[in-house]
């Protein structure tokens, strides 16, 4: 019987190798995986490699604080409005994705129209995190509703990093409901429960589940558990 559990454990293995090895290299190191756009060749070490927002486990919260133009909280608000225009949500979520590291996101606008608050939270190093937004489209949205606050001279200016660090704000406390998973180790996750998910909606798979010979390979605690996962 031991070594009929081990023919099928075989033959799963078998089964599911299409699909893991569509799901890339192993696991490696927990910040390369985080960094999705690759460093420029040649590229000079962060400017900041302690940065000032608060960490749990690899996840970091990045808050800024900044005074509104005066006038102008109408047209910000116009532009934030314009930022959660469903037309452009499959562009914009493609450009999140290829920076691989942001977690989540938000605008608001506070203090009767006179103060503006971004925070965000984010995998890898904070100078990779800024660099990251002026390469793709977010880096437009950046520049189009930073605009509106007073001093921003732009994210693809050399300084923008001081200026980022003179309006940042460490949380007081920050706490992540996950902080051992990157955005990178999520998306895998979604990756293997969808190709695992595949393989249960298989004949093949739901006859080697019924099969007698498979029983005891089927009823041990770690192959039940996989089961129940993909259940619930």
């Amino acid at each position: 019987m031991r070594g009929s559990a081990s023919a099928v454990r075989i033959e799963i293995v078998r089964a599911m190798a299409p699909h893991v090895g569509a799901l890339g290299d192993p696991r490696t190191d927990l910040w390369q995986e985080n960094l999705a756009m690759t460093a420029t060749p040649g590229a000079t070490q962060p400017a900041y490699p302690e940065h000032p927002g608060r960490t749990d486990g690899v996840c970091n919260e990045f808050t800024v604080f900044t005074k509104i133009k005066p006038g102008e909280a109408d047209a910000l608000r116009e532009d934030l409005a314009a930022l959660a225009d469903a037309a452009d949500d499959e562009r914009v979520h493609a450009a999140v994705r290829q920076i691989g590291t942001l977690h989540d996101a938000r605008h608001v606008i506070f203090d009767n129209d006179t103060r503006f608050m971004f925070a965000s939270v984010f995998d890898g190093s904070w100078d990779t995190y800024i660099d990251d937004f002026a390469k793709t489209v977010v880096g437009a949205r950046f520049d189009q509703v930073f605009s509106h606050s007073e001093g921003f001279p732009g994210v693809s200016d050399p300084g923008v990093k001081d200026w980022f660090l003179a309006h940042q704000e460490p949380a007081g406390v920050f706490v992540s409901a996950y902080p051992d998973l990157t955005v990178q180790q999520i998306f895998k996750d979604q990756r293997v429960d969808k190709a695992f998910q595949e393989v249960l909606d298989t004949a093949e798979f739901r006859a080697a589940l019924d099969n007698p010979a498979n029983a005891e390979l089927v009823a041990t605690p770690a192959f039940q558990k996989l089961l129940g996962e993909a259940a619930a």
